[in-house]
């Protein structure tokens, strides 16, 4: 525990160096509340720690077992079932998209596009948050899909970009930024670590297939598709 504590200070150190460079020689101020910072950063650093030893103790192997249990028992279609709701169930529980979906649907309504009752921002965020989940669990099912059969990262990379430029000349302006930010937030705590895993997991056990060469890449499809459907759902919505 305590190199993990030692990793955690080392990799949050450049961040504290920079705030403290501008807070203290740009800026020529003192740190506000310092005893709260410091609480505060202590808590980041112990729970930095905490987030990557659970990880590694079961995140990862949970991720990577339930994969190669799948694979083993050679049913596709139940591969593709849980590769759907595993996408689905990081993403909807996913706190970066909560706050945005949040934050869209506040914006939204102060803009005067939306009904500013609490009732009509929860139901826009809901709805937007259930198109993020959606699309990722169709991602993780592509590619789930493209480890099985063997396809181009390439081409499936392209011809996504592609759609989505298409998409965006017609979508409403102010669901394009929405929609661009929602493949990022995505790819964060919850989701991340399990989708790495169920790739990993299922490339080990595949035959022919290479954990470091097809492995990887589904975290960009998880980013890819959210951007695309949430364009859609503008349109629509």
């Amino acid at each position: 525990m305590i190199r993990a504590l030692r990793d955690s200070l080392r990799d949050l150190l450049p961040i504290i160096l920079v705030i403290a460079f501008f807070q203290i020689i740009v800026l020529q101020q003192p740190f506000p509340h310092p005893g709260q910072i410091l609480i505060g950063l202590i808590a980041v650093i112990c729970g930095l720690s905490l987030f990557v030893q659970g990880l590694n103790l079961s995140l990862f192997p949970i991720g990577e077992g339930m994969a190669e249990a799948f694979a083993k028992r050679g049913s596709v279609i139940w591969l593709v079932i849980f590769a759907f709701s595993l996408g689905f169930g990081t993403t909807v529980a996913e706190p970066a998209l909560i706050a945005v979906a949040g934050e869209a649907a506040k914006v939204k309504a102060a803009a005067g596009l939306l009904e500013n009752t609490e009732a009509a921002k929860s139901l826009y965020a809901t709805g937007l948050r259930y198109t993020v989940a959606i699309s990722v669990g169709a991602a993780l099912v592509v590619g789930v899909l493209r480890i099985i059969k063997g396809w181009p990262i390439h081409w499936i990379i392209m011809g996504g970009y592609m759609t989505i430029i298409a998409l965006t000349q017609f979508a409403p302006r102010e669901i394009i930024g929405i929609a661009y930010d929602s493949g990022g937030v995505t790819t964060s705590t919850i989701t991340v670590p399990l989708v790495t895993a169920l790739g990993i997991g299922l490339s080990s056990v595949i035959k022919g297939r290479n954990p470091m060469i097809d492995g990887f890449g589904l975290i960009a499809f998880a980013s890819l598709f959210p951007i695309a459907f949430v364009l859609v759902y503008g349109m629509v919505v």
